[in-house]
């Protein structure tokens, strides 16, 4: 099933630069403390996919090898002055004195040389989505012996990943690598030059492991090819699960080989030992004393919460869930959410303000080193398929996704290069259907492969939902409030950013909207500025479908229960029920 995306977007390299200049004022400007703190992780991540676009930019043109340049060079050595900002940091409890001496110099020199450079940014989906946090890999290196070290990070985050690695080794500045070749059997592409360093340590950092480990496996054997020893090889990987189901054999066995050192989210931070780095107390300081420890919701655990019936459970994907928990304190009960570091974070946190403040959302309380806070609403119920027979509430539901849609069309504007065109939409449709349904639903694809390009005209991209589905709308007799929506636009899956009708044709599949009420609320829309095109509606449609199809079929093949894997594979039938319906009408 096609369901993921390479989230890349380009930009060049004086706005980085610029946005890096902003966050080191800002925090420079600010007072000691986790808000600078998490500054300063900003600022980091910001150079490290500075260093990323600059290498690969020049892999590309070596014919996808890795060679080193001035340009690299200088974006590193800016990485590194500002991991050594954020280790003084993390090491003193964010207490630590501002030092400014070497960045201005570093900065103007990546100006230099980087004025009229265009970058391919790639998202580091550990900082995104899985609560990495590149203090943990300072705290794992910690740990270690004195050199001498070598550092080799793996792009796209092993960039800022390797700078932090080696400010906590005093190592020198790491070099990075871009993995090559099929995503399970990756490996060093450097030409003749030597990989490894005679008498050194050499330490391989990066995220994952993934599904089969291989880009880290294909820098072990570089080395043992080049005769470092297995004990002097050291992996800095985001988890210590080891690599995934695709591994081979030779792969399992050189990560055997090797010493493998991870702090985690929860040694780090959730039972950190120092009180300044737990998360409770940043917390705490949003929402006074709670009453008792954080209470962890994540894996579908906030279906409890809510006290649904056995006979309504919403499934739920666990391991692709972000962390979360329910904080309780005298200002009432508050969701704890993890939704990244970094600039693209903060911008999902104020798109979360302003559908809290347009009453759309839940109220927010803060934003604490990647965590959002926000108001917990237990005495609203999730909408229901008993509750969704409701003439009342449905016709109120219309209206308010109605106001909802255009207010994201109004506030949340989005370029037209983020997201998948309609030709790509049209190969993951064609795709998905067919491995459900087999090849005969091909030539339906064929026609609406042949609108494609014209119908992207149509197409005013915005930040749209993309989770329209019943479970995450709370209602009471008053209220209708929409949850989780500030993330999905801007997921690792290859939906992206779309045209509103894409919200539309969600909310008609999942609510099961009928004729009438789908016919209200384009009306609607209309009424309130924003026009949905009727045959981008009707192009939005099966794609949908066989994307919803793909996701829950994949989430049902990784389903660690029976019950789980069942309320998953019952999704899967109504998407398939669904796409056959849409075809068998069109």
């Amino acid at each position: 099933m096609l369901v993921y995306g390479d989230a890349t977007r380009r930009e060049p390299a004086a706005r980085k630069l610029a946005r890096l200049r902003g966050q080191l004022a800002d925090a420079r400007a600010s007072p000691a403390g986790l808000g600078r703190h998490s500054l300063l992780v900003d600022a980091l991540i910001e150079a490290g996919e500075l260093v990323q676009g600059v290498a690969d930019a020049h892999l590309l043109a070596a014919g996808k090898r890795d060679t080193p340049s001035p340009q690299t060079d200088a974006a590193m050595a800016l990485t590194m002055a500002v991991a050594r900002l954020c280790a003084q940091s993390w090491e003193t409890a964010f207490a630590h004195e501002w030092q400014q001496a070497p960045l201005e110099d570093l900065l103007s020199a990546c100006e230099t040389l980087l004025a009229s450079a265009g970058l391919e940014v790639k998202q580091p989906e550990g900082y995104a989505f899985y609560a990495l946090y590149p203090e943990g890999h300072f705290a794992a290196a910690k740990r270690l012996r004195p050199g001498p070290w070598r550092v080799i990070g793996l792009r796209s985050i092993g960039t800022s990943l390797a700078a932090i690695t080696a400010v906590a080794l005093d190592a020198p500045a790491p070099l990075t690598l871009r993995p090559v070749g099929h995503p399970f059997d990756r490996h060093v592409s450097l030409g003749d030059a030597p990989l490894a360093r005679s008498a050194a340590h050499h330490a391989i950092v990066d995220e994952g492991p993934g599904l089969s480990g291989s880009s880290v496996a294909g820098v072990i054997r570089r080395l043992r090819d080049e005769g470092v020893p297995a004990d002097r090889i050291h992996l800095f990987p985001g988890h210590a699960n080891g690599p995934g189901a695709q591994a081979n054999d030779e792969t399992r066995e050189l990560w055997t080989q090797a010493s493998v050192h991870v702090v985690g989210f929860d040694e780090l931070i959730l039972r950190a030992e120092h009180p300044a780095h737990r998360l409770q107390g940043w917390v705490e300081s949003l929402v006074g004393p709670l009453h008792a420890p954080l209470a962890e919701i994540t894996g579908g655990a906030w279906r409890r919460a809510h006290g649904d019936g056995q006979g309504d459970v919403p499934p739920a994907h666990p391991w692709q869930e972000r962390r979360k928990f329910l904080a309780h304190s005298d200002r009432g009960t508050w969701l704890v959410k993890f939704i990244g570091l970094g600039h693209a974070a903060r911008q999902r946190f104020g798109c979360a303000m302003r559908l809290a403040e347009a009453g759309f959302s839940p109220s927010v309380a803060g934003l604490c080193h990647g965590f959002m806070v926000e108001r917990w609403h237990g005495e609203m119920a999730p909408l229901s398929p008993g509750r969704l027979q409701r003439t009342e509430l449905r016709a109120r539901l219309v209206e308010r996704i109605a106001d909802y849609i255009a207010f994201r069309v109004r506030s949340f504007p989005a370029p037209q290069e983020n997201g998948a065109s309609l030709r790509a939409l049209c190969e993951m449709g064609r795709h998905n259907s067919t491995e459900a349904l087999g090849s005969k639903l091909a030539g339906a694809w064929a026609g609406y492969e042949g609108h494609a390009d014209r119908l992207q005209a149509r197409v005013h991209r915005v930040k749209t939902d993309n989770r329209m589905h019943a479970w995450e709308w709370l209602a009471d007799d008053s209220r209708i409030l929409k949850t989780d929506a500030v993330e999905h636009h801007a997921g690792h899956d290859l939906i992206g950013c779309q045209d509103a009708a894409w919200d539309v044709a969600g909310a008609r599949t999942e609510l099961g909207l009928t004729a009438e009420e789908l016919s209200r609320l384009v009306d609607g829309l209309l009424r309130r500025g924003c026009r949905i095109h009727a045959e981008l509606l009707g192009f939005y449609a099966p794609a949908y479908l066989a994307f919803q199809l793909g996701h829950y079929r994949m989430a049902a093949q990784d389903a660690r229960s029976h019950d789980e894997q069942s309320r998953l594979e019952s999704q899967c039938e109504r998407y398939t029920q669904a796409l056959r319906d849409q075809f068998a009408s069109s």
